[in-house]
């Protein structure tokens, strides 16, 4: 029973190898699905048990309907803030086999933004900045808009009148 069972095993390997890796290097549980919102001291305690969370620090998302169930409240660390050097399970995306991550990883990896960056012009700074831009170049426009700036051109100048400067005619 059991080699019947590998064998099976092996063709699925050999025909979805993608699928296969996906599933085993990227530790993916397409079964996964967050149980519902906590409402008891026990069922709080049993998913702090099954993420692996100490209780006191285990929090939830509010239940807005957002379908994140029973899934930990955790703080956003950015893939730029974690240890490099760290014996990481997953090196390449600096976490551990079983780990709880953010339920917005997809938006803090280090491919993508930090969070946790402080930037070196604060926010209030570069939306005076821009409007001063903005607002300076219109400024700008609107006061020159009655000094119209035009290539000057005169009327063409012929020789004369009943005097032929030019012809098609061949000379004979």
């Amino acid at each position: 029973m059991s080699l019947v069972k590998t064998a099976k095993l092996s063709q699925l390997c050999l025909r979805n190898h993608a699928v296969v890796y996906t599933a085993i290097r990227n530790h993916w549980n397409k079964d996964f699905k967050p149980a519902p919102f906590p409402k008891t001291q026990e069922e709080r305690a049993a998913a702090a048990a099954k993420y692996g969370i100490a209780l006191p620090e285990y929090e939830v998302y509010p239940d807005d309907g957002a379908g994140l169930g029973d899934y930990p409240k955790l703080p956003v660390i950015s893939g730029d803030q974690r240890d490099p050097f760290y014996p990481w399970d997953s090196p390449e995306l600096k976490r551990n086999y079983g780990e709880a991550v953010d339920a917005d990883i997809d938006k803090t990896g280090e491919d993508r933004y930090d969070v946790t960056m402080r930037h070196r012009i604060p926010g209030w700074m570069q939306w005076t900045q821009f409007l001063g831009v903005m607002f300076g170049t219109f400024a700008l426009y609107y006061y020159l808009q009655r000094c119209k700036m035009f290539i000057g051109q005169l009327p063409k100048q012929y020789p004369g009148d009943g005097v032929t400067s030019y012809t098609f005619e061949r000379k004979e």
